[in-house]
């Protein structure tokens, strides 16, 4: 008895809904009413300008109201670092991140690719964030 098979080529994997392009961060910037506090080779992006192949844009908030994060945010661009980031409620990147429960990129650290509550526009809810690890792209 002979078995008949088919094969199909496997899809590429589709880049993955909760990082960012730099087009949606910079749609977020630019329509958001967050206030918005700059860090690294942060500037207000332009989006005619090229970005560095290594950099991440990391985006921090202090609230998360229903499914929206908000309040005050700080904007990160810029290479592999740990950024202090207390009282971090959600987050959102190009890259993915880790963020971590203590100071120093330490304790308890989960990563942005395995967000467990994500939120409108791509954020996720971290609460209990103290630092982020950035790490090359």
């Amino acid at each position: 008895m002979a078995a008949v098979g088919s094969a199909s080529p496997t899809p590429e994997p589709a880049p993955a809904s909760f990082i960012w392009t730099d087009a949606e961060f910079n749609h977020w910037l630019a329509t958001t009413d967050a206030k918005i506090t700059y860090h690294g080779n942060a500037t207000p992006p332009n989006p005619l300008a090229r970005r560095a192949a290594l950099d991440t844009m990391v985006t921090y908030c202090t609230s998360r109201t229903n499914n929206v994060c908000g309040g005050t945010c700080n904007v990160y661009n810029g290479g592999a670092t740990c950024i202090n980031a207390p009282g971090t409620a959600c987050l959102a990147a190009t890259n993915n991140v880790g963020f971590c429960d203590r100071a120093g990129c330490g304790g308890s650290c989960n990563q942005l690719s395995s967000c467990g509550t994500r939120l409108d526009a791509g954020f996720c809810f971290t609460p209990g964030t103290a630092s982020i690890i950035v790490s090359a792209a």
